[in-house]
């Protein structure tokens, strides 16, 4: 597995009160519980192809 990217998420307080409460029903820590669901979503749309195709081309392309 790649090195995973930090990045900023800014969130209503209400929104992060229930998305921990998930992850901790779900005996997730937030961060994983929000990868989670962000793959679960990309499944569900059929793009979670095109990130793992995206991420073959560029290793195939960057040597």
């Amino acid at each position: 597995m790649g090195k995973k990217k930090a990045f900023v998420l800014r969130i209503q307080p209400e929104t992060l009160e229930a998305m921990e409460k998930w992850a901790a029903d779900e005996f997730r820590s937030l961060n994983g519980q929000i990868e989670w669901i962000i793959t679960r979503a990309l499944k569900e749309s059929g793009r979670s192809g095109k990130i793992h195709a995206t991420k073959k081309n560029n290793a195939d392309h960057s040597g």
